[in-house]
């Protein structure tokens, strides 16, 4: 039986998540490593297996699949050795919770509003937008900080699909603070330690987990 291959790119906050639970569940996989800049998204193999031209997807033998959240219940249900999506009715839907929260609250805010201009260099015209959505950032950073003064993942005592699909969004914002574009920004988010300690241990962590560094974005190092 030929390994699962996973097609992914650098910096793809989906494809991260996706590989975290595939070192999580210590899953075999060949790394198929593309890049954006070069169109690797739009040859005609890959096109073949996501017209919409974007990662991740996986190839397991004949089947392939795209969309990260599918992924990972594709993955959850064929190895479900450390379960994503908890192990009872009540803890799935605390972890269905945690990730409805992200997309529907923090994620439309962090990634459109904050980094995304700030990736691009655009934050001179996005200055009054960027600060004030970071207003929305941090009031959803303090739940999140709240919730982790209780308890060690996200979604309960256990790690879940909810931390994976989460921490690769927030260490694009940390990255993001980091960029000489954001320097006159008032973010409010640097040094994580201060601004929000429990959040900065779970991200720790996160960091800590077997295989971690295999996802580290190459072109982030």
């Amino acid at each position: 039986m030929s390994e699962l291959e996973f097609f992914w790119g650098s910096g793809s906050q989906p494809a991260w998540s996706v590989m975290l639970a595939l070192e999580l569940k210590g899953v075999p996989y060949t790394s198929r490593l593309l890049s954006f800049s070069a169109g690797d998204l739009k040859t005609p193999e890959f096109l073949a297996m996501n017209p919409r031209h974007k990662v991740p997807v996986i190839r397991d033998g004949e089947y392939v699949l795209n969309e990260s959240m599918a992924i990972l219940v594709y993955l959850d249900r064929k190895y479900p050795k450390a379960p994503l999506f908890g192990q009872s009715a009540e803890e799935a839907g605390l972890v269905w919770r945690a990730i409805f929260e992200f997309q529907n609250h923090l994620h439309p805010a962090l990634n459109v509003d904050v980094v995304r201009p700030i990736y691009q260099g655009k934050v001179e015209e996005n200055r009054a937008a960027i600060e004030a959505q970071m207003q929305v950032v941090h009031s959803e950073l303090r739940q999140y900080e709240a919730t982790l003064a209780r308890q060690p993942w996200l979604a309960g005592a256990e790690i879940s699909a909810a931390d994976l699909v989460v921490f690769p969004h927030f260490m694009s914002l940390l990255r993001a603070a980091t960029r000489p574009a954001a320097a006159s920004l008032k973010l409010g988010i640097l040094p994580v330690e201060r601004a929000y300690p429990h959040i900065a241990a779970w991200q720790k962590r996160v960091e800590a987990l077997p295989g971690y560094d295999k996802t580290f974005p190459p072109h982030w190092r």
